[in-house]
């Protein structure tokens, strides 16, 4: 098993004073637009320049991985024209920003069930992942049709498909079987896991990953969220003490984080 995949759950991560991986669903786009009487579209288009500022703001700070849930598979239950626009977004967002992604170290990648994406679509993703997979400086993915459940039975096929032998009944699966073959299998579990726009619940993003992982809700629509308030995050981020189990004597003897 890589050593980026292993889980909190059977070993104590190393916790750095700034979180290495953050994962966020940007919430917000539509209620900003509407509490300025705008299309909910330019909610959508203001929600891309947010990404973008806050992808330089985690560099800046040493966060080395963002997973961002741009479209979840519960989204298609969205009035058809506003899907439509943002398949469209999502492709011009590919093509405008793959160059300085590439040029900045960043690699891009796209996780969820890409099948049910058009021709078009499924190509832009192919071209920026492939113009930017020697990228290390920096891992941003983007969840699209994803589901933490989804993501769990593909694996578990996945699992099975391989290893036969596991679906025999009282057979005991190991995690080391099964998180390869999560879409997350590339990246350390999420130290920080962000929401914006007021609701507080994780809505089917990475349900595997957030075991250990550390919640932050904020009032803040996705739109508006910029490195002022990354930076509140990480201060309450740095609160907290990540126990994973131990208690708190144990965790006070190893008090002093490394460095990031």
């Amino acid at each position: 098993m890589q050593q980026h995949s292993q889980s909190s759950t059977l070993v104590v991560p190393t916790v750095h004073a700034v979180p290495q991986h953050i994962a966020v669903i940007m919430d917000g786009n539509g209620r900003w637009a509407n509490a300025r009487r705008l299309p909910r579209m330019v909610g959508h288009e203001r929600g891309v320049a947010a990404l973008r500022q806050v992808v330089e703001a985690c560099m800046k700070q040493g966060v080395r991985y963002l997973s961002v849930f741009a479209f979840s598979s519960e989204n298609w239950r969205r009035p058809e024209e506003e899907v439509s626009f943002l398949m469209g977004l999502f492709i011009k967002a590919l093509e405008r920003e793959v160059r300085e992604l590439k040029e900045n170290g960043v690699r891009l990648r796209v996780i969820g069930d890409l099948s049910a994406f058009n021709t078009k679509l499924r190509q832009a993703i192919s071209r920026a992942e492939a113009a930017t997979e020697m990228n290390d400086r920096f891992h941003l993915t983007v969840a699209a049709n994803y589901g933490g459940r989804w993501d769990i039975l593909q694996a578990t096929r996945k699992m099975l498909d391989q290893h036969p032998e596991l679906a025999v009944s009282g057979v005991p699966i190991p995690e080391e079987l099964l998180t390869p073959h999560l879409s997350m299998n590339f990246a350390p579990e999420p130290d920080l896991f962000i929401r914006t726009g007021g609701e507080e619940r994780i809505s089917n993003f990475l349900l595997w990953q957030l075991a250990y992982t550390e919640f932050y809700f904020t009032e803040c629509f996705w739109p508006e969220f910029d490195e002022s308030q990354l930076e509140l995050a990480i201060q309450s981020y740095q609160r907290r003490e990540r126990r994973f189990g131990r208690t708190p004597a144990q965790v006070a003897q190893e008090c002093s984080y490394p460095a990031s």
